[in-house]
Order: structure tokens, then sequence, then C-alpha cells
């Protein structure tokens, strides 16, 4: 027996070697879909008036949903050392002085917006109106910028001039939109004004898609208030429906970005509406639902191309390691592509998978993985995505045409950058839920506290790990939250850059179910830190940000 035990000890050691390895490399590549997206931002935006673009194509337009994206990312930069917080602060200031300082009126030139909302599309170098462009009054881009906004209002805590500043343009900009006007005398909101014709060429805002967010800003806004009641507006067109029996129902919006984009700020895992109640679930697990669902349709279109090669309509190259359907260019043009309730010809968007890792990680992470592996390549004709400087190509089709797109855009980029951070910190999500104009938005549309492990019905799923750092970035201290699927043994260890460990608050036999520790913060220098939980054979790593 004691000749193997050398053998032994060396396999564990290889197969742990590989298992850190791994889990270096998903690290590594998830800073680099981070990276490059910080940079379109960064690069890309305007540093006279912090306006971002709409695509990385040259001579683009200002696109202020982009420029709402953008303010985020630069938090995000800062907590990952890319930046300096006082660089960082310097454009955040320079950008809401932009929206602050620049013309309103009902004029269809020489404005940047009415009514305290902002036009959808700008000129990057002037921050006016782009009249060419027919640009509408918008009034979900403006509440996209707006999350930029009062993301970095709670981001932007310090004391010092610059700090003060910008929570206090953010204030004045927010709280200067009179939601009311959109409303056009009835309960919801329309889509957008132009100052040409009005109301008249627009739609309402009613029905699942991207714009909860706008409804709980306008619901919630301390000046400008629509009444709580619209809420019930919003939701009257619901279309809720299951496409997959071992998923489960959802409310219906085909192109994913309708599902990620409210997200990207609000953490809807801790709230529901009387809605979401009703369903025994949560717009987290829509969302979640909603990815699976889509995996689900790729993984049926793979196989019928698989036994069906002859037949052209399933020649598209999806499988459950490909796919992602969302808006997004396609060979003829601009097209919101969905599935499985919508309609798609084969086109991928890369931000469609990698923005839903945060539902549900392990069934995304194929798709991330080989879209990774296998960007800028053309394997047996088929052609894989772009990749450049700043990331991802908006999109790609395998093998219609075959297609790729180099352009880059910021509303894909935006929700990578911040969707990654929530996954792999919540440090997005837990700045924004405390502005106070959000709480009382989602209190007064009937918001309430989610209670512990809801999942939806028909989809009942194992408890797995779970690990959080609350607040993230911190700065004293901050607690470390995890759940385990079941009693063992636990160990928590905080390692620094280096891959040193720092300090371990747990090691030891835990029951299942959820526990908390805190960290202090008081030794250890200013950084980033991973939080890795061990337990049960399985291990989960988070980052944590400690400021000074």
């Amino acid at each position: 027996m004691k000749r193997w035990l050398p053998t032994v000890v060396a396999l564990v050691a290889l197969l742990a070697t590989a298992s850190a390895s791994r889990a270096q490399n998903t690290e590594a590549i998830l800073d680099s879909l981070q990276y490059t997206g910080f940079h379109y931002f960064w690069d890309l935006g305007n540093p006279a008036n912090g306006l971002c673009p709409d695509r990385s194509t040259p001579g683009s337009v200002c696109s202020i949903a982009s420029t709402g994206f953008g303010l985020s990312a630069i938090t995000v930069g800062i907590d990952h050392g890319w930046i300096s917080r006082s660089d960082g602060a310097a454009r955040v200031r320079t950008t809401l002085n932009t929206f602050w300082t620049y013309p309103q009126g009902p004029g269809t030139s020489g404005v940047i917006g009415y009514n305290g909302l902002f036009y959808h599309w700008l000129d990057m170098t002037t921050g006016l109106r782009r009249v060419d462009w027919n640009a509408e009054l918008s009034t979900i881009d403006t509440a996209l910028l707006f999350a930029g906004i009062m993301h970095c209002h709670e981001y932007f805590d310090g004391g010092d001039t610059e700090e003060v500043a910008i929570r206090a343009l953010a204030d004045s900009i927010t709280r200067r939109a009179d939601w009311n006007f959109m409303r056009n005398g009835a309960p919801g909101l329309e889509m957008g004004w132009l100052p040409t014709t009005g109301f008249s060429s627009f739609g309402r805002w009613i029905g699942y898609n991207e714009a909860m967010i706008m409804y709980i800003m306008a619901i919630g806004s301390p000046t400008h208030p629509i009444p709580g009641t619209d809420w019930n507006t919003w939701l009257s067109g619901y279309s809720y429906g299951q496409f997959n029996a071992n998923i489960g129902p959802y409310v219906q919006f085909p192109p994913l970005f309708g599902h990620q984009y409210s997200h990207c700020w609000i953490d809807f895992r801790t709230a529901r509406d009387a809605y979401m109640q009703l369903k025994g679930s949560t717009y987290f697990e829509n969302s979640r639902r909603a990815t699976l669902s889509q995996i689900g349709y790729a993984r049926q279109r793979g196989d019928f191309e698989q036994f069906f090669p002859g037949n052209h309509t399933y020649a598209y190259g999806e499988s459950d390691s490909l796919w992602g359907f969302t808006a997004s260019d396609d060979p003829s043009g601009y097209v919101a592509h969905g599935a499985p309730s919508g309609t798609e010809n084969g086109t991928i968007a890369p931000t469609a998978a990698i923005t839903s890792l945060v539902f549900c990680p392990d069934s995304v992470w194929r798709c991330v993985l080989n879209m990774w592996n296998n960007r800028n390549t053309v394997s047996g004709g088929k052609v894989f995505s772009y990749w450049g400087p700043y990331g991802f190509g908006d999109a790609f089709n395998p093998e219609q045409t075959p297609w790729f797109d180099t352009a880059v855009l910021g509303i894909d980029q935006g929700p990578i950058v911040v969707m990654l951070e929530n996954y792999r910190t919540g440090g997005v999500w837990s700045r924004f839920m405390t502005h106070p104009d959000i709480v009382n938005g989602m209190s007064l549309a009937g918001f309430v506290p989610v209670p512990t492990a809801v999942n939806g019905p028909g989809s009942p799923r194992t408890p797995s790990l779970e690990l959080a750092a609350i607040p993230n970035p911190f700065r004293a201290a901050t607690t470390l939250r995890y759940s385990l699927a079941a009693s063992g043994r636990v160990r928590l260890t905080v390692y620094d850059v280096g891959g040193r460990a720092v300090a371990r608050p747990v090691d030891g036999v835990e029951t299942g179910g959820a526990h908390e520790v805190q960290l202090a913060g008081e030794h250890l220098p200013a950084g980033v830190y991973e939080v890795r939980l061990d337990a049960g054979g399985a291990s989960l790593v988070r980052r944590a940000v400690l400021l000074r």
C-alpha cells in the first residue's frame, strides 16, 4: 500500500493544480471581457464632454444609453485598478456637467433635451440633438442614462469637492425630468416624442421588456413622479407561457436584452412585485428561465442540423455552446432577434450569452468559453466572432453568408462590464440598490422582500454554493455571506492579487444553509482580493475590493 502513496499524492496534487488553473483561466477570461469593455467607453468617450459613442465606427453618433452604461463602467474600472478614482471622478463630473448645463427646449436643433429628458442621439462633439438622425426624446434611453448617473451618485460617496459635486449634479439631472409629460394624459409612459410631430409616431410602454427600470425611476421620482398604479398599466401587457417542459413558464420577451438591461442595476433577487408573488417567482428567476429557454432552443436546432443535414432551415450551427439571440446587427441590418418565441436567422450576439452568465453560469459558460476560444477564427468554413481591442464585435452569423460584424457597440459592452461585475462581486447592485429614489420607486410599485430560497413553479433546482461580499467595494469591513447546499467541511479563504492567502475566516464543519462572517480590512492594503469558498467538492470564487 505504501508504494502507491506517492502516486496518489501526485495525482491529487495534479487534479488540484488543474482545478486551480481552470479557475484562474476563467477569471482571466472574465477580466479580459470587462477590461476591453471598459476601455470602449474610456478610450472612445469624448473627454471634453463625457459622451460615449453608439458604436466603434468612426464618426458614430453619441447614444445616451451607451453613455449611461459607460458611467457605470467607469466605476468598475476604478475598482479593478485600471484607472484612478480621481481620474474616473473627473470624467464622470464632466459627463454630468454636460447633461446639466447644455440647453433644453422644444426646438428641433440646438438642444440636448426637453422637460428634463434627453434625445436618444447626440452629436459626439457638440453634445446636441442629431437632427439628421431625427433623434427622438426617448424615455427608455433617458432611463438607462439615469441609471448610470444614479449609480455614480451612490458610488462616489466621498467628502472631497469632486465627489460632492457629482452627487449634487446627479440629483439635479435626474430630478429635473418631468416624467408626467411623457404620460401624455394617460396611464403609462410614451416611448418617445419629437419636436415636429409630438407623440403621434410612438407607442406606449406596456408589456414586459427592458423598461422595468424606467417605470421604477418614474414612479420613485421625488419631483415629478407618475402614479404607482402605472406599474399595473405596464404589466397589463405581460405574456406568460412555457416553451420547455424542463424549465418552467416565464414572462415572454424574445430578445434577451429585455431580460438583462434593468437587471444591470436592479437586484431582482431580493424583491418582487405582486405579479411575481402570484407566480411564486422573481424577475431574476424569470430571466434565468428565458436564458435557459434560448439554450434549449439552440440545442434542439443543433440536433435537427445533425439529423437533417440537408435541411437548410437548421443549418445555422447553433447548439448549447453557440447561441445568443437579441437585438443586433445582422447581414441585412439591425434586427431584434429572439427565441424561442421570436424569430432568428442564425445571427449570434456574444453580449446575449455573456450578460446572462449571472443568471445561470453553469449553463452559459460553455457558450462563453466556445466563443472565446474561437474568436477571430474560421473553422470548416464557419466564421466565429470578431475580437478587437474593445472586445467582441456586435454579432456574427456562423453559416449564413458567413458573416461577422467588426463594429463594437456600447449597449453590448456596457451590459457585459456591469453584469459580469454583478456576477463576480455584486458591486453594482449593492451600490445602486441604496439610491433613495429607486428604493421609493420599488416600494410604490408594490415590490416586497423575497422570502429565502424562492424557486419558481415547475423549476425545482438543487441548492448550490452562493457567495457574496456586502458591501463591495468596502473600506473598514465587509460581510462575507455564503450558502451551502448541505452540511460538511467548509473553507473560506481570501487571496491577494499575488495568489497569497491573507485570511481564512472559515475552516471547519458547518451545517447547510445560509451563513455569514465578517472580514476586517484594517490590516490589509487597499486592492483587489479573491474570496474562495470550498465546500462539498465544489468551489466558488468572488472578487472583493478594499478601498482607502
